[in-house]
């Protein structure tokens, strides 16, 4: 028997695993903005660690102005982080090619 399905699986190529370079660092940069939330989180958790002035233990209490400018630190970090993410994200366009309307270019208005 000949299906007319048989023969067109064996003709398509598989898909190519191959990724642009500019798309690789895009897809990169979107994962790395993702995780930024979740990083924040954790490292606003680290003061959670640190040994308490009721603490038993022989270490010594941190401070909490070291503690304080350590939060305040992360922040400021966290705030150049989506800063140079934005920076960097700044050309793309939603789905659009260079030179076709929906490019931030400009080249694709006539």
């Amino acid at each position: 028997m000949t299906g007319s399905g048989g023969g067109d699986a064996a003709e398509q190529k598989a898909p190519s695993v191959f990724l642009e370079r500019q798309t690789y660092r895009r897809r990169r940069l979107m994962d790395a903005a993702r995780l930024l939330p979740v990083l924040g989180a954790l490292l606003f958790a680290v003061p959670l660690l640190w040994p308490g002035a009721d603490d038993s233990g022989s270490a010594a209490a941190m401070p909490t102005s070291r503690a304080i400018r350590y939060i305040f630190g992360v922040w400021a970090l966290l705030i150049l982080a989506n800063v140079w993410f934005g920076f960097l994200t700044r050309g793309w366009s939603g789905t659009g090619r260079a030179g076709e309307p929906g490019d931030a270019s400009g080249r694709g208005q006539g």
